[in-house]
């Protein structure tokens, strides 16, 4: 990356981006998202409240939903943090991205980003999480679109049927 021109010092982050080692000088009022969309070129992460409200910009840290839009990006210094560009395999999306598109819970897919990473924390921490786990893990994403319910209904499908949106052998 190109050196910032600045009237602040630069901090270098090393982290762990979707798999890969990364350092990327900042400055240290950098925002996650900003240094994820501008300076890495990962899109994926969208803008929208900037409070912290909406979800759109979540992101796993160390695999946990996390608001990149209030999280200074010196805050990942050392840790894992996945996009949701980071769950695509080579070609194959991830078992919980299928399971949106088979049940078309997306809509114009703004808020998609932020509530699949979500799905994935829940599922790394609950094996067969209820209805109302579900709703209550996602209270912070929010969906203008499609009224949850094909979300809902995507999700419990992929936990009772995990076979049916396994990656296929490449």
């Amino acid at each position: 990356m190109n050196a910032q021109t600045t009237d602040f010092p630069l901090t270098r982050v090393d982290m762990m981006l979707n798999g890969t080692s990364t350092s990327i000088d900042i400055e240290p009022r950098d925002l996650l998202i900003d240094v994820l969309r501008d300076r890495l070129h990962l899109k994926g992460t969208k803008r929208s409240c900037d409070v912290q409200v909406c979800g759109a910009c979540t992101v796993l840290v160390d695999g946990l939903p996390v608001s990149s839009c209030t999280t200074l990006c010196t805050d990942v210094q050392g840790r894992t943090v996945t996009t949701i560009e980071g769950l695509v395999k080579g070609k194959q999306l991830d078992p919980i991205q299928r399971a949106f598109i088979v049940h078309g819970a997306l809509q114009c897919g703004f808020c998609t980003p932020g509530m699949i990473l979500a799905v994935k924390s829940m599922l790394s921490l609950y094996d067969q999480p209820s209805e109302e786990t579900i709703r209550r893990y996602l209270h912070g994403n929010i969906c203008r679109c499609t009224g949850y319910v094909k979300i809902i209904e995507a999700i419990l499908d992929l936990i009772h049927n995990p076979s049916r949106y396994q990656m296929e052998n490449q």
